[in-house]
């Protein structure tokens, strides 16, 4: 059985709202950061050599790395849930946001979580750090005008991947200026298997749930 290594807030959240979609069996095993680095614990550095979440495990291998996973998942249990057809051009959009998620718009986000925790004071930094995430929240908002979804108008796994950005930066800046956005994550809270995700991941989002 599949085994994902989920650790307490962070984005291995979206590996289990994925599986839950799919209603695939798997085995949740959790672990807690620490309470004042809020590192991993070093029960995960003896599942995998970087030490990090998400992971999964099945058939004796160990697979890191979020959009790694993720494809693992589709290719191997999702039966063709949760994605375009392989030959349509909705799949190359697909695959665009896939890739976006965790690349060009996870790293000024990134970097301003990490300026936040080591008390990095620069005003140029944090300046150009804001415009950079702007420019990715304004990119993933035209995309939602007129749509529910991202691909097609439909749910799909980009949801998924790329709802994280959106739910990583409201944790640290507003996005009262993005109302599609807005209305795009609250639609997809809304789902059923998200709400299974969450009962058993615990809670992911930019503020804690009342």
């Amino acid at each position: 059985m599949l085994t994902v290594h989920h650790l307490s807030n962070s984005r291995s959240q979206k590996i289990i709202w994925l599986l839950e979609e799919l209603q695939v069996p798997y085995e949740l095993k959790v672990y807690m950061r620490d309470s004042k680095t809020l590192a991993a614990p070093p029960e995960m550095k003896a599942l995998h050599p970087m030490g990090k979440s998400p992971l999964i495990s099945e058939n004796g291998e160990t697979i890191s790395e979020t959009g790694a996973i993720i494809d693992y998942i589709l290719r191997h249990h999702a039966d063709g849930k949760l994605q375009p057809p392989t030959e349509s051009v909705a799949f190359d959009r697909f695959i665009e946001w896939m890739h976006y998620a965790e690349g060009s718009a996870m790293l000024p986000i990134l970097m301003t979580i990490f300026c936040k925790y080591t008390a990095t004071e620069s005003a140029a930094l944090n300046a150009m750090l804001e415009s950079h995430s702007n420019k990715h929240l304004s990119y993933i908002e035209d995309a939602l005008a007129g749509a529910d979804y991202l691909v097609s108008n439909t749910f799909s796994a980009a949801d998924i991947h790329v709802s994280f950005v959106a739910d990583t930066a409201a944790q640290y800046m507003s996005l009262a200026t993005y109302p599609n956005i807005n209305a795009w994550t609250k639609r997809l809270r809304e789902r059923d298997g998200y709400k299974r995700a969450e009962q058993k991941g615990g809670y992911f989002g930019p503020a804690a749930p009342k």
